[in-house]
């Protein structure tokens, strides 16, 4: 599973350098694109056992570990089927935090995404001025994670909702460009 997880970095990579003019949906929802983030979010199970034991995490709730930046670039990885978003620098599991992703009206892509923008406070153009704090937007069509509400079930309208404090340290280490892995 470590070589398909490198392989969906590359293919990121790949991804974010030969199709700029491409909606970013769709450069990143292909098949291939979905098995990476759905094999990196597989790997990240094993990964949280690892690092922080056998624990479960209630809604609102998250677990972060001092990592030196100089383990490598950051990366979030998404497991919809588990309701967690997982923070890594290089190859280390940094973070893991409880998250509610898009209900099945309005569900969140899968995929290989990169944050194409970032505002500490954003308001929803689309839900009534709804509020986003630390919004990290990942595609065109406004899916973001964001701080809010965290029941720990699919909730939302197709973002990625954290826990606050979680969300702050999120924003505080990633930049644009940074690669969103998003997998079942």
């Amino acid at each position: 599973m470590k070589m398909r997880l490198a392989l969906a970095l590359a293919l990121s990579s790949a991804l974010a350098l030969t199709v700029p003019a491409a909606p970013a949906a769709a450069s990143y929802e292909t098949p291939a694109a979905k098995a990476a983030a759905s094999d990196a979010a597989a790997v990240a199970r094993a990964d949280m056992f690892e690092a922080f034991g056998p624990k479960t995490l209630k809604p609102g709730q998250y677990l972060w570990r001092d990592v030196p930046d100089s383990a490598g670039p950051e990366r979030v990885v998404v497991g919809l089927s588990d309701q967690l978003a997982y923070l890594y620098r290089g190859d280390t599991l940094v973070a893991v935090a409880a998250v509610s992703s898009g209900n099945e009206e309005k569900p969140t892509p899968t995929g290989i995404f990169k944050v194409l923008d970032k505002k500490p406070m954003h308001h929803s153009r689309k839900y009534d001025n709804a509020p986003m704090p630390f919004m990290q937007r990942i595609d065109q069509y406004g899916t973001a994670l964001h701080a809010g509400h965290n029941p720990g079930r699919p909730a939302s309208h197709g973002c990625i909702r954290l826990p606050s404090k979680f969300a702050a340290k999120l924003y505080s280490v990633t930049n644009v460009g940074t690669p969103v892995l998003i997998g079942t």
